[in-house]
């Protein structure tokens, strides 16, 4: 199966998918081998593909030039785009079809983040999908880039991606997720800091609603009081950050 990327990029699916736990942090999900900034850019010096480059952010996949593997990728929550727009609606997802990918050609490309962010119930699945009128058509397929990673797949163009279990993934910056389970508390403010980023109450946020910045004092307060999953809940203030800094401290 030959998928379409951005650009008339295009890349076949193979049997040998990234064995590399995902790391949530900050409202990017990477799943890469470095640990630190130099690796980094190790990492996107040897390789080539989609990557950001100085204000543009998009969506970043590196292959390797030897065999034209995927080598790692970094995925944008809608969030972070001035087009972001949050669905009440889920679409029907397809079972996970574990696979990697080999690029049919050594040609660096361009791959728009994602602008539509669905939520299922609890946020145990994030859903991200290039734009609404993704939902007005079935999905095809998902393949499972990597473990609880799979990227979405419409008439064999790729349309958007999901994170299961996203607060199992929480971690700052290059840290590995921890291997426990998250806890109830951590599951709940990973969903009130979404509803506090997302439309419709990040429009209340802006326009400087008493309850709805109190709710945001509320969270930063909690994240920061918080003992347990104490990495998670630093991942989580990163996530909001800017608006505390923006809107939480007036």
């Amino acid at each position: 199966m030959k998928l379409s990327f951005d650009g008339g990029w295009r890349a076949t699916v193979t049997d040998d998918p990234l064995h590399l736990a995902p790391r949530f942090a900050g409202g990017t999900v990477y799943v890469a081998p470095y640990t630190n900034v130099t690796e980094r850019e190790h990492l996107l010096a040897t390789t080539f593909g989609s990557q950001e480059w100085l204000w543009d952010i998009p969506d970043t996949l590196r292959f390797d030039p030897a065999g034209r593997q995927l080598a790692g990728l970094e995925l944008q929550m809608p969030y972070r785009s001035a087009a972001m727009e949050t669905s009440p609606r889920c679409p029907t997802l397809p079972a996970v079809r574990p696979g990697g990918l080999r690029a049919d050609e050594v040609r660096n490309f361009r791959h728009e983040m994602c602008s539509v962010l669905c939520r299922t119930p609890g946020d145990a699945t994030l859903i991200c999908l290039r734009d609404m009128d993704i939902l007005s058509k079935p999905l095809d397929a998902r393949l499972g880039i990597a473990p609880d990673v799979a990227l979405l797949i419409q008439r064999d163009t790729v349309v958007g991606w999901t994170l299961t279990n996203p607060a199992h993934y929480l971690t700052t910056g290059f840290s590995t997720p921890s291997p426990t389970l998250p806890s109830n508390t951590t599951r709940q403010l990973l969903t009130e800091c979404l509803d506090l980023i997302t439309t419709p109450v990040v429009d209340d946020l802006v326009d400087g609603h008493p309850a709805t910045l109190a709710r945001l004092r509320a969270a930063d307060a909690s994240l920061r009081a918080q003992r347990e999953d104490r990495h998670r809940a630093d991942a989580l203030l990163s996530l909001i950050a800017t608006y505390v800094e923006d809107w939480g401290k007036g």
